[in-house]
Order: C-alpha cells, then structure tokens, then sequence
C-alpha cells in the first residue's frame, strides 16, 4: 500500500497554469533534482510507493500530465506527447531547474524519450521536432530556459520504448479504433479494475482500496470522456519511432531499465528488444513483477534506482 492517500497527495501539491489549463505538481526533498513522469491512464500518484525514500536523496517533482489525474482534462484539446513534454520542460522552468535526472514509467516514458530527442537536437542537430511545440512558438527568456535544459540521466520502467513489440491490452486496442469514442461511455469502474489489474503479477496485484483509488483519480474530472484521444500516443509511436528510439541507441547520458517480467504489455519481449539494439544495455529484471514495478515492488525499485545513480559516481 502507498504511505499516502490521494487526499494527501493532492493536498502536499499545488497547480500551475499551461495554456490556460490547471496543471496539477508535487514537489518534495532536497538534492539532485529527480523528474517522475507517470504512465497511462494513471498519474504522478503512482510515485507516491516510492516518493518518501527517494525524497531523502533527491529534490523530486512530478506532475500530473493534461488529462491525468488532479489536472485539467479538456475535452476540446488535441492531447499530443510534445505538449506533454512542454508541460514537464514548464514545470523544471517554473521551478528554475536546468540539470536534472528522469525516472519515467509507460507513457511517461515516450513523453521522456521526446524530451531525449530535443537534448540530442539541440547538441547534434540531427533530429526532426515531433511537431512544433508550444515552447517552440515562445519568445524570450522561458525559450531560452528550455533550450538550456539537460537531462544527466535517464530510468525507463515499463514502457512501450519499442512500438513494434508494444502488446496492447483489448481495451487499449477498442479505445484507438474507430470505435474509441463509443467505448470510452462503456468504461465504468467494473471494466477498468478488471482490465488494469490484468497487467500486474499474479502475487502483487492491487488491493481493492488501491483500485478504488486508481479509479478515482482516473474519474477525476470525468476524465473516462477523453481515454480515447490520449490513447493517440501509440500511433505516434509509430509515427516518431526513428526520433524516439535513436536517443536509446546511441545515449547522450546514462540509461538504465527496471522491467517488471512478466508485464504483459512491455514486459521480458520489450527488454530482449532493447537487449538486441542497444549497446551496452543496462537492464534489472524483476521476475515476477508486472507493468507496474514502483507500486508492486517499490524498494526492489528504489534500491535498483539508487545503485544505478551510485554507478554513476564511481
């Protein structure tokens, strides 16, 4: 269980404005600055298993994403992973941080590869922008902050890294098919326990009051309404493959991977990917973990997290 409840999470936070939409933050601990960025269709509450230990090392900060969690879920936004990166880079700019670490999970993960890939643009020049960002049509000094930002190092836990061995569950497959629209009305707390549970072990599932509060933090904001326009980020994965995976293949930091095995969606065949391409690969494999490693086995995390920063040091 999270030493937190989402009432204390959201009350030990505060929003910032984005493009007129509230955006939900955290930030906690001194240190290094560490950015989390959470998953689909969860949110920066996933980190709450992990936040109190890694606060005692690191300066931590995390958002909810637009469409996620505590923050603004318009219905009438064209949900995309370079705004999502814009509004993390925001966030790191508000906070007036110009070096930092990324721990990221899921969808997370694309939205930290995006922001790999503008580090490596900006150093080599050799990438195009996924699309021209809402940073990008800034002028000034928080473009300029932007550009200087550089990111030391970089965690992956499961996450579709790769489009072409990403397995999406049947739900995620209905909710980006033409039919999208209709099936987000079906969606009740019924099909999503059902349906978010499938991804974890079979001994490290969620307890009913986990569900309840994973749920509630999805309904929040009726944001069932929008599950298929931010399910679009698995089709730019496809699109943006080159962009995305060329920042793994040849890294400007260190990178590391925590891979919960057994996850059906990314699991142990995502890892045998990165294993195949990536030189040098630095991989912990939890084998009886699934798509959810911070919650289901949070101190193998941490301590997985922690010699990795470490190994960095030596």
């Amino acid at each position: 269980m999270s030493p937190w409840t989402i009432n204390s999470w959201k009350s030990a936070g505060q929003f910032f404005e984005y493009r007129r939409q509230k955006i939900f933050c955290i930030e906690e601990g001194s240190g290094p600055p560490l950015v989390l960025i959470h998953g689909f269709p969860t949110s920066s509450y996933d980190w709450s298993y992990v936040w109190d230990t890694l606060k005692t090392n690191y300066r931590l900060l995390a958002c909810d994403l637009i469409g996620f969690g505590f923050s603004d879920k318009p219905l009438d936004y064209a949900y995309g992973i370079a705004d999502q990166a814009d509004i993390v880079e925001a966030m790191l700019v508000a906070k007036g941080i110009h070096s930092c670490h990324i721990l990221a999970h899921d969808y997370g993960d694309t939205v930290a590869q995006e922001m790999l890939a503008r580090q490596r643009e900006r150093m080599h020049g050799s990438l195009q922008p996924a699309r021209e960002s809402a940073s990008g049509s800034e002028k000034g000094g928080a473009h300029k902050s932007r550009d200087a930002l550089r990111y030391e190092s970089v965690c992956f836990l499961n996450g579709g890294l790769f489009p072409e061995v990403h397995r999406p569950r049947f739900l995620q497959k209905l909710l980006i098919s033409p039919l999208g629209s209709v099936v987000t009305r079906l969606i009740n707390e019924k099909t999503f326990r059902k349906s978010f549970s499938e991804v974890f072990g079979k001994d490290t599932r969620p307890s009913d009051g986990e569900l309840r509060a994973f749920w509630d933090l999805v309904q929040y904001n009726r944001g069932t309404r929008i599950y298929h326009k931010l399910i679009r980020y698995m089709k730019e994965r496809r699109i943006h493959r080159q962009r995305w995976i060329t920042p793994l293949l040849e890294p400007d930091q260190p990178i590391r991977i925590i891979n919960g095995s057994v996850d059906p969606v990314s699991g142990h065949h995502m890892v045998e990917r990165y294993v195949a391409l990536v030189p040098q690969p630095d991989v912990v494999s939890l084998s009886t973990i699934g798509h959810y490693p911070q919650t289901e086995a949070p101190k193998e995390v941490v301590s997985a997290y922690m010699e990795f920063r470490h190994s960095m040091d030596r």
